[in-house]
């Protein structure tokens, strides 16, 4: 496994209706780093953002779609980037995470 420093972790936050109504309930996804465990980002979201208390962190991981380009030869086939998500579920007395509050 890579050395992963905390800042490396999370890639970005996710932006859905799903993700989107958990945050009534403290639970925010995240795009994380493949090869980080639970450990891990669990600790970068509490030294990323201040006041945040992680309870508990749910990963999965997402394999990539199967796309078919054309090209002179015919099609060929491929796969997109396979992600992994991560829903961290904060305690009760923990602050809010800011970069979901105008949203």
């Amino acid at each position: 496994m890579a050395d992963i420093k905390y800042y490396d972790v999370i890639l970005r936050p996710v932006i859905t209706e799903k993700s989107m109504a958990g945050m009534g309930e403290k639970r925010y996804t995240f795009l994380v780093h493949p090869e980080a465990n639970k450990s891990q980002i669990k600790e970068a979201v509490e030294r990323m953002f201040d006041g945040a208390k992680v309870k508990k962190v749910n990963t999965m991981n997402c394999a990539g779609k199967t796309k078919r380009r054309n090209t002179r030869q015919g099609v060929i086939p491929g796969r997109t980037e396979k992600i992994k998500k991560a829903i961290v579920q904060l305690t009760e007395d923990s602050k809010d995470i800011e970069i979901f509050a105008g949203l």
